[in-house]
């Protein structure tokens, strides 16, 4: 059969087999993304059917989704938003390096793997996945929610921390000298300073310049321009992700809201096609062998990630609910796991640190939409159980409060996200 009838016949049965999983995840009131990621591994390496045609544009695919994700993620948001958030949220960022970065390092050093190993693994223990939290967070209808710029925070940290430890680690895994690496990470700070820069001075200009009252051309600008500049941010050594997002700072307005209803199919098309992709990669013959200490890992970390978003709601003044949210939300790790891994891997550096790498990401990919998800129903039945249990809970004999006398404390409540009320 002709390789490009093979190509639409492959792709094509992608695309509708992710349809399905999307919409019994929709009738499961579930995340559709292990579901995704579950295809990917039936499909890909050592699966039941290996891909062949369609695999390299799938692969291009899954690139444009994770820059589409960050790209939408950023329109919710201007570019004075970003600064402040930064601004107040740089200590999180800190606790967020410590907590989780260490985990991975430490087990390194414990299973004999070396000082670079140690550096890689804190990587890939340390970063969250921005493009499954983005998709999560619009899964549940979270972006408008008090904890998001928190989280968004935290994660716009972690992806400008990469555009230091990415260099860092391919100058170790190198071997370089001290000069190049230097001369490595100035222009990979340098790029993302700049990007930064005009995202936040001249957003406006942007933003009249892409503005237009026909659909086609807005989608052609916006599109463009987000491709171009992510690709430029790449090969610059700064992350394509962080590209995108600012991009998606810089614009407001009309030229904002215009661009998110355009681009919406297309994120949730190309989003669903890396989580695929990501799947298709991983060998299942590969994951066995590693799967105790990656496990051990991943619950380590969960709980780590958990206790930096809630440890940074709080500091934000968020309440108890959102703090809680924000803890599961983190949780997630992905495409930055998986390109660091995939550096150590490239350079041989340790054999088995790829498999675990692999398998710790596929276990927390899996588990942080459901984190996301139940972390804070679960945390606040365990809290009610335990102040039953000191004998905080209610008396029975106590009578119930009038509601003439409950008026002067409601009126100092404001509605929250989820419509629901907290004190102020």
């Amino acid at each position: 059969m002709h390789s490009s009838a093979i190509f639409l016949i492959e792709f094509g049965a992608i695309i509708l087999g992710l349809g399905l999983l999307g919409r019994l995840a929709g009738r499961l009131q579930f995340s559709p993304i292990p579901l995704y990621l579950l295809a990917g591994l039936a499909f890909g390496e050592g699966g039941l059917l290996p891909l062949g045609a369609s695999e390299e544009f799938v692969a291009i695919g899954a690139e444009i989704g994770v820059v589409l994700l960050l790209l939408m993620l950023g329109l919710e948001y201007t570019a004075s938003d970003l600064v402040s958030n930064l601004k107040t949220q740089y200590p999180a960022g800190l606790v967020d390096m410590l907590l989780n970065a260490v985990p991975g390092a430490i087990l390194a050093l414990l299973l004999g793997w070396g000082p670079v190993a140690a550096v890689v693994l804190a990587g890939v223990t340390w970063i969250s996945s921005s493009g499954v939290i983005a998709k999560v967070l619009n899964d549940l209808g979270r972006l408008g929610n008090r904890e998001t710029p928190v989280i968004l925070s935290i994660l716009v940290l972690e992806d400008l921390a990469m555009a230091v430890y990415l260099p860092i680690v391919t100058a170790l895994l190198a071997g370089v000298g001290l000069a190049a690496g230097s001369v490595t990470l100035a222009i990979a700070l340098g790029a993302a300073g700049l990007v930064l820069f005009v995202a936040v001075r001249y957003g406006r200009v942007i933003s009249r310049f892409v503005s237009s009252e026909d659909a086609e051309k807005l989608l052609l600008v916006v599109l463009g321009l987000t491709l171009l500049v992510a690709g430029i941010a790449q090969q610059l050594q700064v992350s394509a992700a962080v590209g995108a997002f600012l991009v998606g700072i810089a614009l407001s307005g009309e030229a904002a809201e215009g661009a998110h209803n355009l681009l919406a199919p297309l994120r949730d098309l190309f989003a669903a096609v890396f989580f695929v992709f990501f799947g298709l990669h991983t060998d299942p013959q590969s994951i066995p062998p590693v799967i105790l200490p990656a496990f051990v890992l991943a619950v380590v970390t969960a709980l780590t990630k958990i206790a930096t978003g809630w440890w940074a709601a709080r500091r934000a003044g968020i309440s108890g609910k959102g703090r809680w949210r924000a803890g599961g939300t983190l949780v997630a790790r992905g495409e930055f796991s998986i390109v660091i891994a995939g550096l150590a891997v490239t350079a041989g550096i340790e054999p088995q640190l790829g498999p675990l790498a692999t398998s710790y990401v596929l276990i927390l990919v899996i588990l942080g939409p459901l984190t996301a998800r139940y972390t804070e129903p679960v945390a606040l039945r365990l809290t009610r159980k335990k102040s039953s249990a000191d004998g905080i809970a209610t008396p029975v004999g106590t009578m119930p409060v009038p509601a003439s006398a409950m008026a002067p404390a409601l009126e100092t409540l404001e509605p929250v996200e989820d419509g629901k009320t907290e004190r102020s």
